[in-house]
């Protein structure tokens, strides 16, 4: 299955879930780029989603109860690894969080992960757009949209926040409107889904990627 036969399968197999729709369609569209990545560069794929096999098991009986079991036999038990800049990332989305429950966590994990990307960060979650990625901040962490009253790219955004939790500036312009680099920070974050690119590059001749068949 390429990545956007994993979101098709996910969603398929979230209508027994009582979940609010947007949640199951940002885990999948997160799952089903990960997984995509992790089989074309040959890494583990909950390495790629920033889950371990308990959680990420959990997420699935929460989100996509159909497709708990074939999961199950598709991942590894291996740890994760995550770097002190990953955690940091996490300790921020944590702290300004609108939840608290199991959910949140996972949502929080695969987010931090997903920073370490090189894309925009709507494109490395496999939205399809920045507006979709505005709505999940501002859904799953307000407070922390609302401190993005600018609409600082978020990748920046959350990592000015990493670096003032921390002790040390990120930039030493006294203002962002006095800055250089301006539009580096604010600039448009055009471009096109990851989910899309995919899909074109399979039609393309790509080979898909391999995922057991889809549950009932």
């Amino acid at each position: 299955m390429r990545a956007e036969e994993v979101y098709d399968w996910l969603i398929a197999s979230s209508s027994s879930s009582a979940a609010d729709a947007f949640d199951v369609h940002v885990a999948a569209s997160i799952i089903g780029l990960a997984f995509a990545e992790a089989e074309e560069e040959g890494r583990d794929r909950l390495e790629a989603v920033g889950l371990d096999r308990a959680a990420f098991l959990d997420l699935a009986a929460i989100l996509f109860p159909a497709s708990a079991p074939v999961l199950a036999a598709q991942v590894d038990p291996r740890a994760i690894e995550v770097t002190p800049e990953e955690q940091s990332v996490r300790d921020i989305l944590g702290i300004y969080s609108s939840d608290a429950g199991r959910l949140q966590t996972h949502f929080i994990a695969m987010i931090s992960r997903r920073c370490q990307s090189p894309h925009h960060l709507w494109q490395d979650l496999g939205l399809r757009s920045r507006a979709e990625l505005r709505e999940l901040m501002t859904r799953r962490f307000a407070p922390l949209a609302r401190k993005n009253s600018q609409d600082m790219k978020w990748k920046k955004f959350l990592y000015r926040m990493v670096c003032g939790s921390e002790g040390f500036t990120l930039c030493a312009a006294p203002v962002c409107s006095d800055c250089d680099e301006f539009h580096i920070c604010f600039g448009a974050e055009d471009g096109e889904s990851r989910l899309a690119r995919n899909a074109r590059a399979a039609a393309n001749g790509n080979d898909p990627l391999a995922l057991p068949e889809a549950a009932e």
